[in-house]
This record gives C-alpha cells, sequence and structure tokens, in this order.
C-alpha cells in the first residue's frame, strides 16, 4: 500500500514544481496520425486574468472552495439521469488529472484512478497551480490545447492580451472542442459565451483568481 500511494504521489509532487511539456490526451492526438498539434505553455501569471475566471464560471464554479470533487453537482446529475438527462459533472481537477494521465471515456476503471489521483493532486498541489495546468492543456479546439494555442490561433494575440469576450469565447468551447471555433462562433458559442459573461463577475472575478 505504501509503494501505491508513493507511485500516486511523486507526478503531484513534480507536477507542484514542473511545468510537463505535454500531456497524455496530446499524445493520443498524436498517435491518432494527428501531425497539426498545436500547444504552448504559457505560466498563468502571463494569462489575462479573465480567461482563469472565465473557465472557472465555466466549467466549475465551486473550484476555489471544494476538494476535487463537487458533491452538489454529483447529487443534481445523479438525479437528472433518473429523468433521462445526462450530463457530466467533473470539475476542474478531475478534468487536470483525466487530461494530463488518462484517457477518454467513463468506464468504472478510469473514473475510479481519476478519483484516487484528484485526492493526491488535491493534498499536494496547490489550487493556483491544477488551474494553471488546466488552461495549459485543455483542449480548445480540434488540435488547440491550453490557452497560449487557442488565443494565437483564434484572436492572433498573446493570451495575456485577452478580452473578456475573447476569454469567455474560448471557455465555451470546452464541452465541445472539437466542433466549436472561437473565432467564428456560432450562435449557440455567443449563447453560452455570454451566459459565462454573466457569472464571470459572480463566481469572484479577477482578484479571486488572483488570490488562489
Amino acid at each position: 500500500m505504501l509503494l501505491v500511494c508513493f507511485v500516486s504521489a511523486l507526478p503531484m509532487v513534480l507536477l507542484r514544481y514542473y511545468d510537463p511539456p505535454t500531456s497524455n490526451f496530446i499524445e493520443l492526438n498524436k498517435r491518432n496520425n494527428n501531425t497539426n498539434i498545436k500547444h504552448k505553455w504559457v505560466p498563468i501569471d502571463d494569462v489575462s486574468a479573465y480567461f482563469p475566471n472565465a473557465v472557472i464560471a465555466s466549467e466549475d464554479q465551486q473550484f476555489p472552495n471544494h476538494y476535487g470533487f463537487d458533491i452538489k453537482q454529483i447529487k443534481l446529475v445523479l438525479e437528472e439521469r433518473k429523468n433521462g438527462e445526462s450530463r457530466g459533472a467533473s470539475t476542474i481537477s478531475q478534468q487536470t488529472v483525466k487530461n494530463l494521465f488518462l484517457w477518454p471515456g467513463r468506464s468504472f476503471l478510469r473514473k475510479g484512478l481519476e478519483a484516487w489521483l484528484v485526492i493526491w493532486m488535491e493534498l499536494i498541489v496547490p489550487k493556483k497551480r491544477i488551474l494553471e495546468l488546466y488552461i495549459n492543456f485543455a483542449q480548445f479546439g480540434k488540435s488547440v490545447f491550453g490557452v497560449g494555442a487557442a488565443s494565437q490561433h483564434y484572436f492572433g494575440i498573446d493570451a495575456k492580451y485577452l478580452t473578456p469576450e475573447q476569454s469567455a469565447l474560448i471557455a465555451a468551447s470546452l464541452p465541445t472542442p472539437s466542433r466549436s471555433n472561437p473565432g467564428k462562433p456560432s450562435k449557440y458559442l455567443k449563447k453560452r459565451a455570454n451566459y459565462i459573461m454573466d457569472q464571470m463577475p459572480r463566481v469572484g472575478g479577477r482578484r479571486m483568481v488572483r488570490e488562489l
């Protein structure tokens, strides 16, 4: 058991201090003959504070307060599934673990590994660092990974210059990145971006991101 804990904790210790050059999701894309991968690491302090705020507003509004799992959202999703509805309740921490270490799918094995690794990540890695890892490896387009590549690809600017509107449009692509284009947004993407912009001040705004 001690060996299992050591093997689980070691990657999180490394992630706390070391910027990984790639993720398992990026490597899976490469193995599927995707030769057009766009990825660029950007330190979170060099990213417009609007963008992390937009991601929290879009994906996980309880991120600053929970310990890896949003129990309230999980209960809501379970209730909705009884009525035939289907949506996810993954937190930013869960998605970060999935992107870095795991694979697509909803098998019990993958979800079990995800939950185990999230516990270790939350114990070892600070919230601001988890958010930094997430925004640098989340998929924001068919071959676009991370905010650095997304800001250049869609708007031709560095991530530190993203406006609230641009930040919300990129964040709005997260549920269906392979079918979304923040640079030429559909009506649905614009509507979702407007919702995100409305929520951004409600989840703490730029000051909250700085204080994580």
